[in-house]
């Protein structure tokens, strides 16, 4: 039997580590190999502008780790616009070089197709290869619900199409679907509140506003 993990809160001297853990879970995937189709600088570039967004979460969101720090979620507060990373497309365009213009494109597409509504985005759920089937990630998103219940609060996030039964058996529901060109799918799936239903609306982005890179 799987041991259930206690969870904490991320401190800055984590935020290398949760980026690092991040870009291990997707390096394999679709979307890292969409992202950045050559293999030998795939991870270093997903863990530095991973690191960039880990960063972000914990002056705008937060971070939780279990406490074998082998998995993590990174989300943000979205109760009312937040800015963008700060000097986000400087740093971007270091971190990712030519392959910028596809993280760009992601986080535009994510960012058009988030609610307008104030809610929780759950922009990362990762736990790394070593850990994988330990139940890690059904404890975090057990965490991640009862904070969200506690504040009866929206919740939006975009995943995999692989990752979208464990996100329903936590009370998420499938929306929309963002076919990225000559790439793959990612699934936009929303947890209403608790307490009532808000129906969500969709609204145009600014461009600082149209920056965030979710998986």
């Amino acid at each position: 039997m799987d041991t259930v993990p206690r969870i904490r809160a991320a401190r800055w001297a984590d935020k290398d580590h949760v980026a690092a853990l991040i870009a291990d879970a997707l390096y394999p995937s679709p979307l890292a190999t969409w992202l950045i189709p050559d293999p030998g600088p795939r991870h270093r570039i997903l863990t530095d502008v991973l690191g960039i967004w880990v960063e972000h979460a914990l002056f705008y969101g937060d971070v939780h780790l279990t406490d074998d720090a082998t998995a993590a979620t990174v989300g943000f507060h979205r109760y009312r616009p937040i800015p963008p990373p700060a000097n986000y497309p400087t740093r971007l365009g270091d971190a990712a070089g030519a392959h910028s213009d596809r993280f760009d494109l992601l986080d535009r597409l994510l960012a058009e197709d988030r609610p307008s509504e104030p809610h929780y985005h759950l922009a990362f759920l990762a736990v790394s290869p070593s850990a994988r089937r330990s139940g890690h990630a059904t404890s975090l998103l057990g965490h991640h619900r009862s904070r969200l219940d506690h504040v009866n609060l929206l919740s939006w996030t975009s995943t995999t199409p692989d990752a979208q039964s464990l996100h329903v058996r936590h009370g998420y529901i499938p929306e929309s679907a963002i076919q990225l060109p000559e790439g793959p799918v990612i699934c936009s799936m929303r947890r209403s509140p608790l307490h009532g239903d808000i129906q969500p609306a969709k609204t145009s982005a600014t461009p600082d506003q149209a920056r965030q890179f979710g998986v």
